[in-house]
């Protein structure tokens, strides 16, 4: 037997890396099922992932992804609660055989935005809750009568216009805020927004469609044989879950009238806002609108005497009023939020979108798709109310972020002199 290697003086440390490997070999042969090679790859794989400096850097990098882009999200969030606000609407006065009239469902929608806006507003301590100031209390109720105004026109035009015909007219609020501000508040109307006004008109003319103007349009696109005692969501009918509703030309120049009457409404409605300022907080205007509406719409259907309260007939509508209700306080509220997090110009174009919702909404809720005369003038009132935000965005010259209270001041989004005045 030798004993020369052992008193080697290099075997010790050969024998400690032999050791070493062995243990290596053996952890890493272990862990990645015998393969030396990917076992090696795993394990400094591994250690790089365990940088903790690479992992604060991940970490940082999503955080401020989400603090950049959560009032997007907001404002995203509001469209489609806005969207389904509107199509729920329509089912309801159209989609079965007893029908709800617009004031009713205003009345729902309301009455659930007062309630939870009070009790939100109350647990905030939101300054001067629930009157507001005494010397903008005459403002705020001429805020809540115009909001009235123009969402009952709105409502009401549902009943004969597609989802997306009367979610576009809505974007002529921009350039009709612009007149009115220039009237009464003496604030600049350029020739190219008064430009962008007839561009508009005109797109709502398309929409309509008045005989005198489109004489081939005799009788309406959508399917008249569809009966009323259809159930809903009788999925075996083609193309939709619900029948399409028949509307005569005139019943369409009607509701598309009622339309720009409910968008110069809420045009009233942001002029007078502007007005009021940052005297009041804009909840509290909201507060005010849903209390005058629910107010407004329980007395004129107890007046009337061909109006009055219908108890949902089953689940399904009993669900779509509750939806309303709920939909209408998280579109005021998510704008708000939103809004006060986004700059203006960003936050404006995703505004837009619902028109998106409505087209997708239309097509899978009643089969239909707007023709190509409502798919220009779409394209014409959008394309003017962008055109308007564009300018007005040119002419800001520090742009900041702020509040918008409601989906009437949203459809503008941007700062003009009077708010500067206002600061």
């Amino acid at each position: 037997m030798s004993y020369g290697s052992v008193n080697s003086p290099e075997a010790p440390a050969k024998g400690s890396d032999a050791a070493a490997a062995a243990a290596r070999s053996s952890r890493v042969g272990h862990a990645g099922g015998g393969d030396h090679v990917g076992g090696e790859r795993a394990v400094s794989a591994a250690e790089d992932g365990a940088d903790p400096r690479r992992c604060t850097a991940a970490w940082q990098g999503l955080k401020t992804f989400y603090e950049r882009n959560l009032g997007l999200f907001f404002v995203f969030l509001a469209q489609v609660f806005g969207s389904l606000m509107t199509m729920t609407t329509r089912l309801l006065e159209t989609g079965f055989e007893v029908k709800f009239h617009a004031l009713e469902i205003i009345f729902v929608r309301m009455l659930a935005t007062a309630i939870l806006g009070s009790l939100y507003m109350w647990y905030k301590n939101v300054p001067d809750f629930p009157l507001g100031r005494r010397d903008i209390r005459g403002l705020l109720v001429l805020r809540g009568f115009c909001g009235l105004t123009g969402l009952f026109c709105l409502y009401y035009s549902l009943s004969y216009l597609n989802l997306s015909d009367a979610t576009v007219i809505t974007f002529i609020v921009p350039t009709m805020t612009a007149s009115i501000c220039f009237i009464v508040l003496r604030e600049p109307f350029t020739v190219k927004e008064a430009l962008a006004g007839l561009v508009a008109f005109v797109g709502v003319l398309f929409i309509a469609r008045p005989t005198f103007l489109f004489p081939q349009h005799g009788g309406d696109e959508e399917q008249p044989e569809a009966g009323s005692d259809t159930p809903l969501f009788a999925t075996d009918r083609p193309g939709g879950l619900v029948p399409s509703v028949p509307a005569t030309p005139a019943e369409r120049t009607l509701a598309a009238l009622l339309a720009v009457v409910g968008a110069f409404g809420a045009a009233s409605a942001y002029s007078t806002i502007r007005v009021i300022g940052k005297r009041a907080h804009s909840l509290l205007s909201v507060n005010y609108f849903a209390v005058i509406a629910t107010a407004g719409s329980c007395l004129v259907i107890l007046a009337h005497p061909d109006l009055q309260f219908k108890v949902p007939q089953d689940a399904t509508q009993w669900s779509l009023l509750v939806a309303i209700g709920i939909a209408g306080f998280l579109l005021q509220f998510l704008l708000t939020e939103g809004l006060q997090r986004e700059k203006a110009g960003r936050a404006t174009n995703l505004i837009y979108t619902q028109m998106v919702f409505a087209l997708i909404l239309e097509r899978i809720v009643w089969g239909t798709t707007p023709p190509p005369e409502s798919l220009f003038g779409s394209g014409l009132i959008i394309g003017s109310a962008i055109w308007v935000s564009l300018q007005k965005t040119k002419a800001t010259t520090a742009p900041q972020k702020e509040p918008v209270p409601d989906e009437e001041r949203s459809l503008l989004g941007t700062r003009t002199p009077a708010d500067a005045r206002e600061d």
